[in-house]
């Protein structure tokens, strides 16, 4: 798929925009097409020079690509004029006036999944006008089989569903005390005031009853006891007012008319109910984090080190299909922090002995972040289990803390007042005490008097150790996550609800089933001079034996550095020489030679080490410059590899290829087979093309031009407030083989979904408004590494949420019809929009584990298999394509929903061009998965 193509041979295009420092700064590069003057025969792939003359104000970027590219972005407007050469199919004659395609645009306007649409006349302004592409029909090509999903059919309700506002005063932000302020409401009013109705709650500001209620609007008096307060000694009782007011009413003939595919638009309320209804029983018995509950009775928990451990559960989510309501059920983990008691986590954490000897500053910080905002409950109290979240860490040990007792400022310390006030003596003193409460009115609890309360989920950033340690935990064979979802739904009985029995809706017990096909995998060409000159891959994989790459290019110059203590020059000089032989085998022409010794270095010296390789090649070469450098890098190096691609990629314009010391000790050849298809990707090369694609057998790609873009947003883990995301955009530079991709990088707003920098324009001194933009950039480096201009866009969009769909296609569909407009007057291509959904909870099972022509062998469905009916959209272009075979867990189908056609795709149409698409992944001879 385009979007994984970011990860392979863009490497040389990334291009760091600042975009939060100036909104308005317009560095732009074009990425390198990576033809390199050493591409395909002129025959093959035209190359139509364009004037170089105008550039973006900021264009020195240090971008030196060694006679490779690196082009600066030609900001001024490119004439795109239609191509000249033409791809024929046998079957679908291509009309040679383009122009006319062009002139379609202002004939009207032009509804989603018609011909075209005009940027001035065909596209919505808002979300209300705008309706998602209609399913054309469904696929038919492939071998049929039957697969089990994890959707279970829900019956719909026949009462009316009631909506209610609810008011609590005082406020409480608490989900947990609204859920208790309106268990008390239902257990004292359920027989008399709610005439027997037991509603369901989402505990923020909503009651949903079936039928209504005997009052329009009323309000009840609650008492709430604190429990925490202890079980022999006096509780707080707090009063709470509640008003509950009627709302609306759900219409579920609405909903029945969706399901059944006769209306277009969901009814979002009613299915909302619903999901709140199933949900509160759940929410009740386990301990709800998102759509999913866990629970430490589901499975035992397992230790993830540091304070940390795993807990089990369930995602549960309603959601519409074309076989009505369905129930999405599947497993779930998430790491908790352990109930232990607060010295013990500490002990855990730093992995001393913390009870015999003073903490340094270094230990405080640490235990301050792990421990901050986390609940605890005090202990030396007896039954009262007063519970607190943890502010901070006092800087000094408990022996030296002393606090005012009265108006006097009369001081007591703190080991003075435990041993008074409760008999309490703290054994400890060294260490320093848990700050609870707020910063005005410090209270200082001793750590052995504490304990870490249950259910608290950890939300940071979790380390090497502890993410190994999870994936064996969450890492199910197909048949153990099919039994475990099973079981889940049968110890959920749905039947024996009352919230489900109370609403009239019934849950089958029964996997659906469902109609699927397996798509062939397509024939990939390789050069002529290998053994193969083209293959099948069977059961999504294959490999390079007797193979040679379409297009192997030619590394004279380059360098190896070694910052790994335990690799010696000997070692190192022997991998080297492996990996040449096998870049020489595998198709390339590869010096076997180094231009300058191999270089040993210290990590920490990795910016000095790499300009001395880099001027020390340079001055043997006598000017000319480096084409690769190879770096073998320690197992666990930190930021090594980051802080080298930043200065090979943006100093000094290197290409970079780092190889880790367990793979140098342990040569194997298909490692050094991959590594070789990377290099040659690198340097610009082509490792294999899809047969259909040079044959001109695609339907909608080869007829005219085509570019595929892939786009993704990338952001920062949780806990981190203040960095930005990451965008990132590819785009085919090729035709009709669509193998090549550039892409472009930038920084944008933290958590900022939609791409800001897709078009943009911005005001210069000397020529005015000018355009740019990530999509621009990537159209006019298609026009010169193509000598055409695309006729037709096709963009896959990764990482958006349903939640996002109407907003994302609005800003991004709107950026690419500017970014056209902004070439040629009236040049606005058609346009297919697909989003790509990877963070999904459906999953797919053969039909039959026992039946081994059914399954890889991982137990997983086999590579292709695609759904489009029974649990897809009831109206609108979506399908499950499995592309990959699994390794090891249960596979994860992507799910493609196509928002915006104007290219009339049909289902077999993108459907077989994705799955081919996830061949052309040029890091390995396996297909991927968008969800890899």
């Amino acid at each position: 798929m385009p979007v994984r193509q970011m990860k392979q041979n863009s490497e040389q295009h990334l291009v760091i925009k600042n975009h939060l420092q100036n909104t308005m700064n317009p560095v732009q590069r074009v990425p390198k097409t990576a033809q390199n003057g050493k591409g395909p025969p002129a025959a093959e792939l035209q190359n139509t020079k364009q004037p170089h003359n105008q550039t973006s104000p900021l264009a020195k970027n240090r971008g030196r690509r060694r006679g490779r590219g690196g082009r600066k972005s030609d900001q001024g407007d490119v004439c795109m004029r239609p191509s000249s050469r033409h791809c024929t199919v046998a079957h679908k004659p291509v009309n040679p006036a383009t122009d006319d395609l062009v002139a379609a645009t202002s004939k009207g306007s032009i509804q989603n999944g018609h011909k075209l649409c005009g940027m001035e006349i065909g596209f919505p302004t808002s979300s209300k006008s705008l309706n998602f592409a209609p399913r054309p029909g469904y696929g038919q090509v492939g071998t049929k089989c039957i697969v089990k999903a994890n959707h279970f059919f829900a019956e719909l309700p026949e009462n009316d569903l009631n909506q209610y506002d609810v008011t609590i005063t005082p406020e409480v932000v608490s989900r947990t005390v609204n859920r208790a302020i309106m268990a008390e409401l239902v257990r004292l009013y359920k027989e008399s005031d709610l005439g027997m109705r037991l509603p369901a709650y989402d505990g923020r500001k909503s009651l949903y009853t079936a039928g209504e209620l005997p009052f329009a609007w009323k309000e009840f008096t609650v008492k709430l006891v604190d429990e925490e307060d202890g079980i022999n000694g006096p509780k707080r009782e707090r009063e709470y007012k509640v008003v509950i007011k009627f709302v609306a009413q759900a219409n579920l003939h609405h909903l029945g008319q969706f399901l059944a595919g006769k209306r277009a638009d969901a009814p979002q309320e009613a299915l909302q109910i619903l999901d709140i209804v199933l949900r509160e029983l759940s929410t009740k018995r386990y301990c709800p984090i998102g759509r999913s509950f866990f629970s430490h009775d589901i499975r035992a928990p397992q230790r993830l080190g540091d304070g940390l451990e795993s807990w089990c559960g369930f995602y549960q989510s309603v959601r519409p299909t074309q076989m009505g309501l369905s129930l999405n059920i599947d497993m779930a983990s998430a790491a908790f922090i352990e109930p232990l008691p607060v010295i013990e986590f500490v002990a855990q954490l730093l992995g001393k002995d913390v009870l015999s000897r003073l903490l340094s500053d270094a230990d405080r910080v640490k235990i301050k972040k792990a421990l901050r905002g986390v609940k605890v409950e005090v202990t030396h109290r007896g039954s009262v289990r007063r519970k607190y979240r943890v502010s901070g860490l006092t800087s000094q040990p408990t022996r030296e803390l002393v606090f005012p007792v009265d108006d006097n400022s009369t001081m007591k310390s703190v080991v003075e007042y435990f041993q008074e006030m409760y008999g309490f003596t703290i054994q400890h003193t060294h260490l320093p005490c848990l700050q609870v409460g707020n910063n005005r009115k410090a209270n200082y609890l001793p750590m052995e008097a504490c304990k870490i309360v249950e259910g608290q989920r950890y939300t940071k950033r979790l380390n090497e150790r502890q993410i190994t340690a999870l994936l064996k935990v969450t890492c199910q064979r197909p048949r153990d996550r099919e039994n475990d979802i099973l079981q889940t739904v049968r110890h959920n009985a749905y039947d024996q609800d009352p919230y489900a029995k109370e609403f009239g809706i019934k849950i089958s017990e029964k996997l659906a089933l469902v109609e699927a096909r397996i798509l062939p995998a397509p024939w990939l060409k390789y050069h002529e001079t290998g053994k193969e000159k083209d293959c099948l891959p069977q059961v999504g994989q294959w490999n390079m034996m007797n193979k040679k790459m379409i297009n192997g290019m030619t590394v004279n110059r380059w360098a190896c550095i070694n910052f790994s203590r335990s690799v010696q020059e000997g070692v190192a000089r022997g991998f080297c020489n492996e990996l040449a032989q096998m870049c020489q085998v595998s198709g390339m022409e590869f010096n076997p030679e180094p231009v300058i010794p191999i270089y040993s270095a210290r990590p920490e010296h990795v910016e000095k080490a790499l300009k001395h390789v880099y001027h020390s090649s340079v001055n043997k070469t006598k000017g000319k410059e480096l084409e690769l450098l190879l770096a073998i890098l320690p197992d666990n190096n930190g930021s090594l590899y980051g802080d080298l691609k930043r200065i090979c990629e943006t100093d000094l314009g290197l290409i970079s290829q780092c190889c880790l010391t367990k793979h140098v000790f342990r040569i194997s050849k298909q490692y050094l087979a991959n590594v070789a298809l990377k290099i040659n990707v690198k340097m610009g090369g082509r490792n294999t093309v899809l047969l259909d694609a040079i044959s001109c057998r695609i339907p909608l790609v080869s007829d005219i031009p085509t570019i595929i873009f892939g786009a993704d947003v990338t952001h920062p883990e949780n806990g981190e407030d203040s960095s930005p995301s990451i965008a990132a955009v590819v785009a085919s530079q090729d035709w009709p083989e669509v193998t090549k991709y550039a892409g472009l990088v930038c920084a944008q707003a933290h958590r900022q979904e939609l791409i800001q920098d897709l078009y943009k324009t911005w005001q210069d001194p000397v020529r005015g408004t000018v355009s740019g933009g990530m999509i621009r950039d990537l159209l006019v480096s298609f026009r010169k590494a193509t000598g055409q201009k695309p006729l037709r866009i096709i963009f896959y969009r990764d990482g958006v949420s349903e939640g996002q769909f109407y907003q994302v296609l609005l800003y991004e569909l709107d950026a690419i019809r500017k970014a056209c407009a902004s070439l040629e007057p009236n040049y606005q291509p058609p346009v297919t929009f697909i989003v790509v959904q990877k963070r999904h909870h459906t999953r797919l099972f053969s039909n039959n584990h026992r039946d081994r022509s059914s399954t890889d062998k991982s137990g997983n469905i086999l590579p292709g298999t695609v759904v489009d009916s029974k649990i897809c959209h009831p109206t609108e272009f979506d399908f499950y394509l499995c592309s990959h075979a699994g390794i090891q867990g249960t596979s994860r189908p992507a799910h493609y929903h196509v928002l915006w056609d104007e290219n009339n795709f049909t289902a077999d149409g993108i459907q077989s061009l994705t799955n081919n698409l996830c061949y052309t992944y040029a890091r390995c001879t396996r297909s991927v998965s968008v969800g890899k």
